[in-house]
């Protein structure tokens, strides 16, 4: 039984240092993300617009559209306020939404 346990735990430390990144690394950037993507989520503006958050150690850039600058710069100040930010790199572009009627 002892010999499964330590099977188990080989396989998984094994895991962590195959992607160079461990457990704790890999949780923090789940946790910047979620807390990343409900920023835009919420934000009264952004929301409508498709914006893709991608985080990888801390550090996070954003993809997408944005109705305007200050849309963008509110957004990123947000997301830089979340612990364990490094960097937060926008990619962002400015397009006006078409309201159909």
């Amino acid at each position: 039984m002892q010999y499964y346990w330590f099977l188990g735990c080989a396989l998984l430390s094994g895991c962590a240092s195959m992607t160079g990144e461990t457990a704790g690394e890999n949780i923090d950037d789940s946790t910047i993300h979620t807390k990343a993507t409900a920023i835009v989520v919420q934000d009264p503006d952004a929301h409508y617009f498709k914006i893709d958050v991608s985080v990888t150690k801390g550090d996070i850039v954003l993809t997408g559209f944005v109705n305007s600058r200050e849309t963008e710069q509110r957004i990123v100040g947000k997301i830089r306020e979340i612990k364990g930010v490094k960097s937060v790199k926008s990619l962002l572009k400015v397009e006006e939404k078409k309201i159909r009627g």
